[in-house]
């Protein structure tokens, strides 16, 4: 028989997966596995999502997933992102699309908000995300994200890139559940999830690696009945109605950190020159189990009533509320990650047992600012009657009793 060819590579090609192949065996596996391999695709901004996100109940009834997406822009010229479209790779649907306004004010470069999608030449940035879903169910299993970029140095007729990636699977493990942190009402939850930035965006470089510890972090503050946060000197931590309140163990536990013995800073301004081993001050760790730690920090000198090894039940006292460490105004940080370092650990969601929202600061972290700045009342929209939530994370700028369990 005989056989022409257009070409040398055509002939090449066929001595290989003919010639060549045949003569050694190859089997229908190896056959059906070259036909299946994907075709290779341009994709000039990778993506990576940074920690695998886990979904949570909040106190609005959604449930939420909060996470992290490294854009990499690798080739040699600059990429105006369009738009990121996140998919559920399951159902293979589109779940939420950033673009515009809002893609931009979610997009930090080297810590800081661009005034444009822009990610110049092998230039990286991280998108903060947050979805949120009317029940469990609807929650996807594989996430993956497809980004449209216009780029300024791309292969003849690819100036715009879509690029496809950043695959993750969401956690299917149970968030921590915790008691009461707190005794009684009135307290409000300060840069609290999921729409204030300080703690979603405090994206650390720690021994090698990227961490944010501070993800699901809530600085809860005291509101006195005309919603003031603190009524005297603003640098005199007596002023501040949290100041000095018990602050108990949320589950059964083992005490994995405690230090006390550090000084208080002044209220009204962050201390200089801190170490990072001092920016929690006094603070205590509980080992929960299962790798899930809960860090109590900013305690008041002198107060903490634990040491490393104790065990300690729910309702416990711990310490007293302070002004230690790396803070502005006496405050409780309350947070929950996945080792026993308030900084090198990655942050996990939590809910709390059991907890009744008598209002919300719907002004947002400008008017809480404010109110924490010059004394005067945050501006608070009652919840009538109060809301009674269970197994849920109170969100941003609720104001929360606590019900015993």
């Amino acid at each position: 028989m005989r056989v022409y060819y257009k070409n040398l590579y055509t002939l090449a090609l066929w001595l290989v997966l003919g010639c060549g192949l045949l003569s050694r065996g190859v089997t229908g596996a190896e056959i059906a596995a070259q036909a299946s391999a994907p075709e290779p695709v341009f994709t000039p901004i990778l993506t990576q999502v940074l920690a695998e996100p886990i979904a949570f109940a909040g106190s609005d009834g959604r449930w939420h997933l909060v996470y992290e997406l490294e854009l990499r822009n690798i080739t040699a010229g600059s990429a105006i992102l369009e738009q990121v479209d996140v998919r559920d790779a399951g159902q293979l649907i589109s779940l939420e699309m950033f673009a515009g306004e809002k893609l931009v004010e979610r997009l930090e470069i080297a810590g800081q908000r661009p005034a444009a999608a822009l990610l110049e030449a092998a230039q990286f940035g991280i998108l903060y995300l947050h979805l949120s879903f009317p029940d469990r169910e609807s929650v996807p299993r594989i996430l993956e994200h497809w980004i449209t970029a216009q780029l300024t140095a791309a292969p003849p007729g690819q100036e715009r890139g879509i690029s496809m990636g950043g695959f993750s699977e969401v956690g299917s493990a149970p968030v921590a559940i915790l008691g009461p942190p707190l005794q009684g009402g009135s307290y409000i939850a300060a840069d609290g999830c999921c729409s204030s930035t300080r703690h979603l965006r405090a994206l650390l470089p720690l021994n090698g690696q990227y961490r944010l510890s501070q993800r699901f972090a809530i600085d809860w503050e005291k509101l006195d009945a005309l919603n003031r946060i603190y009524v005297g000197p603003r640098e005199d931590p007596r002023s501040y109605f949290i100041y000095g309140q018990p602050v108990l163990a949320v589950a059964n536990a083992r005490v994995a950190v405690a230090v006390d013995g550090l000084l208080e800073a002044t209220p009204g301004a962050f201390p200089e020159n801190l170490s990072l081993s001092e920016a929690d001050g006094n603070h205590v760790i509980l080992d929960l189990g299962r790798s899930v730690y809960v860090l109590y920090a900013h305690l008041q000198p002198g107060s903490v009533q634990v040491r490393t090894g104790d065990r300690v039940r729910p309702g416990q006292v711990l310490g007293r509320v302070g002004n230690s460490g790396n803070s502005l105004a006496p405050h409780l940080h309350l947070q929950v990650m996945d080792a026993p370092s308030g900084l090198v650990a990655n942050g996990l969601p939590y809910v709390f047992n059991r907890f009744r929202i008598t209002g919300i600061d719907e002004a947002g972290t400008v008017d809480f600012d404010r109110a924490e700045e010059t004394g005067e009342p945050a501006t608070i929209t009652p919840v009538q009657p109060p809301n009674r939530h269970t197994r849920e994370l109170p969100l941003d700028l609720t104001v929360v009793d606590w019900l015993n369990d």
